[in-house]
């Protein structure tokens, strides 16, 4: 009986496998701009079994039995398309302009309504929205048992999210959900054993009293990336990760002991989680970065290194508001003067560190009034100094950033057309130029909230 068992058993093993060779095809096609028709290098290709990238020719094979695949590219609208023996897609151009809707913002139907008669005005194609704010409320109803128990759902402004996000598809907008993640107030006053402690042992409190979750803590990601998925499966075309890093302090106490090298690996940990848990939806990932990273090859003690995080995400946003370099940057003393200037340099440089091509990059511009040299508003020509900067460098688009979600047309109605600008001149100007110091790369530098 034994014998009969385990002849049987393995008849099934071989019948199984080759049932799976059997529904296994090889599908093998070209990928296209749907503008130029030009064959694109460099695409992935996502089914559930295997992964493919188009080759120098735009081309690609590879087996599968899925029914559809993701295809993606940065620089493009993100697709799933039907499966068949040879296929050619066609992918579209997009490049975002967009502007911010804030937590609190998005809980009232008239500042939704103004931002939305905003980008029709202006001719603006993106929103990012708060999905979950350092606070730890998720903004919509969410799924996540853990939500629930520490209080996460007790302030919902998005109740109606797939309804809105529907209303947005049918604009033609495209939608960045920008969720907040070590720096989570609920997760770790809730779950003490997730949050940064004092060398006391005390929960630690940044200047805005909020507490700070652990990056080494795996049920702290794992929290975070089921946030992550959920958007990815309402429908955003991106989501962005948001302090994506560790508090600046130095003194603070973790899982783990904390050096250069932990904090990176610890940050590029979760990245390559969601990259991988997020590669079955048709979703874009973005993190945001402070402005003085794009200056320099160490973490800032924060664990942010330019050409890793380049790696594991597909965006890479930093903030560059004037306003948040208060020691200036090389060449320029005072940015809130020479706005065109560093957004340019910023992003060239970044280029340049991690490696990346310009489409790689798609900039936080300052729409607010300054904090560090003159207390200047930010109007039209501050606001389309940095838009025409970002553009000639040739940036994926821009996001304006104002925390109170308080914008105007100034600097938006543009004459000259836009990605036709040309780079102008760029070289320093001032008599005394900056001096970044170790200590000034290492400080933490943000806006007002």
């Amino acid at each position: 009986m034994r014998t009969g068992h385990w002849i049987l058993t393995f008849i099934f093993i071989i019948l199984f496998f080759l049932a799976a060779t059997v529904q296994a095809e090889e599908i093998y096609g070209s990928i296209i701009d749907a503008d130029s028709g030009k064959l694109l290098s460099g695409v992935e290709l996502y089914s559930p079994d295997g992964r493919a990238l188009t080759d120098a020719g735009g081309r690609f094979a590879f087996l599968t039995d899925a029914e559809q695949l993701v295809v993606r590219k940065p620089g493009y609208l993100p697709l799933r398309v039907k499966t068949d023996s040879s296929i050619q897609v066609a992918l579209q151009p997009f490049v975002p302009k967009a502007l911010y809707l804030s937590f609190w913002a998005a809980d009232l139907q008239s500042k939704r309504q103004q931002i939305l008669d905003l980008i029709d005005a202006a001719d603006l194609n993106a929103l990012v929205i708060d999905i979950k704010s350092s606070r730890g409320h998720i903004a919509y109803r969410s799924n996540i048992p853990l939500a629930q128990q520490i209080g996460g759902q007790q302030v919902r402004p998005l109740k109606d999210l797939p309804e809105f996000l529907a209303e947005l598809k049918e604009r033609g907008i495209y939608t960045i959900g920008r969720m907040v993640v070590f720096k989570d107030d609920l997760l770790a006053k809730k779950r003490p054993e997730f949050a940064a402690h004092t060398a006391k042992g005390e929960i630690w409190q940044d200047r805005e009293k909020i507490s700070w979750a652990d990056p080494f803590n795996q049920q702290v990601r794992d929290y975070n990336l089921a946030v992550a998925e959920e958007a990815a499966q309402m429908g955003f075309d991106e989501v962005q990760f948001d302090y994506i890093r560790f508090p600046s302090k130095s003194d603070l106490v973790f899982s783990q002991p904390t050096d250069d090298d932990s904090r990176v690996a610890a940050i590029n940990s979760f990245l390559s989680q969601a990259k991988e848990r997020l590669a079955r939806y048709p979703v874009f990932t973005s993190a945001n970065i402070f402005g003085y990273i794009c200056w320099k090859h160490r973490d800032g003690k924060i664990g942010q290194r330019l050409v890793e995080l380049g790696e594991r995400v597909d965006y890479l946003s930093p903030m560059l508001y004037p306003s948040g370099f208060p020691h200036g940057v090389p060449g320029y003393k005072n940015p809130v003067k020479h706005p065109y200037q560093v957004i340019a340099l910023s992003l060239q440089k970044a280029q340049q560190l991690g490696k990346l091509t310009p489409e790689r990059f798609r900039p936080w511009l300052q729409a607010f009034r300054d904090y560090a040299f003159d207390k200047r508003s930010f109007k039209a020509d501050e606001v389309v100094a940095q838009i025409n900067a970002s553009d000639a460098v040739g940036s994926n688009g821009w996001m304006l950033w104002n925390a109170s979600s308080r914008f105007s047309l100034a600097g938006l109605q543009l004459d000259v057309p836009f990605y036709a600008k040309k780079l102008v001149d760029i070289e320093p100007k001032d008599a005394e130029p900056a001096m970044l110091t170790q200590v000034h790369l290492d400080e933490e530098i943000s806006p007002p909230m």
